[in-house]
């Protein structure tokens, strides 16, 4: 048995890495750009997409305040991977909308795309909810049409979310995903948008991709993180 199936193993991680993550947030020095942007956002209430990509989970519980009017709900994969940080980010306080499969099955892939699509319109009627728009297995930072279909569906505002930190642990993981290191240099920019009432599905996955890629790289310049 793989280790991160053992529910047991799977837990003791799990709070291991939110300990770690909250310690990490509480002394990073962080930067914040175009923050009036979420703070609208925050003070509207309602429904809203929180975008950002998937190498940048590590960092996501430090990009949305637990006292604001929505609450938060993370769309994560149903992978064993997933579970494991499904359950890490839901210790900060974001439970888990379950998504699709990582299962080679097409059709409990189909089933668990649909019921998470399902979910999700339902949690954007009540706050926010946060997607990876690359995961659970990319290609890295390559859009599909899953979060452009929930934002026009919804009618919610999209907010595109670039994380940084600088010096970071770098996961030799599909996506380079990092982790945060305590006393390091942080930064959060946000993007906004909606979906245009003619838009075209693929054409605003290009679109969004270049969006997200940009607060990411804006992120990235400020903390000095590179490749």
């Amino acid at each position: 048995m793989r280790p991160l199936r053992n529910p047991v193993i799977q837990s003791i991680l799990s709070h291991v890495l939110a300990g770690w993550m909250q310690f990490c947030f509480r002394t990073i020095r962080w930067t914040y750009e175009n923050r009036g942007v979420a703070e609208g956002v925050w003070a509207e209430g309602g429904g809203v997409l929180c975008a950002f990509w998937h190498s940048r989970i590590g960092l996501s519980p430090s990009c949305w305040p637990l006292d604001v009017a929505q609450p938060a709900k993370a769309l994560i994969s149903l992978s064993p991977d997933g579970q494991f940080i499904a359950k890490a980010v839901a210790l900060q306080g974001f439970p888990a909308v379950r998504g699709s499969s990582a299962n080679k099955d097409k059709a409990e892939v189909a089933k668990g795309g649909t019921q998470a699509l399902r979910d999700g319109l339902k949690q954007l009627k009540l706050g926010a909810l946060a997607i990876t728009p690359d995961g659970p297995r990319g290609p890295a930072r390559q859009m599909a049409e899953g979060l452009p279909l929930m934002a026009k569906l919804s009618k919610a505002p999209v907010l595109f979310i670039g994380m940084s930190c600088s010096p970071a642990i770098r996961l030799k993981s599909w996506d380079k995903a990092i982790l945060p290191l305590p006393f390091s240099k942080g930064a959060i920019v946000w993007d906004i948008d909606r979906f245009p009432a003619d838009g075209d599905l693929a054409e605003v996955a290009l679109d969004w991709t270049a969006r997200l890629n940009a607060v990411e790289a804006r992120a990235d310049a400020i903390t000095g993180l590179t490749e």
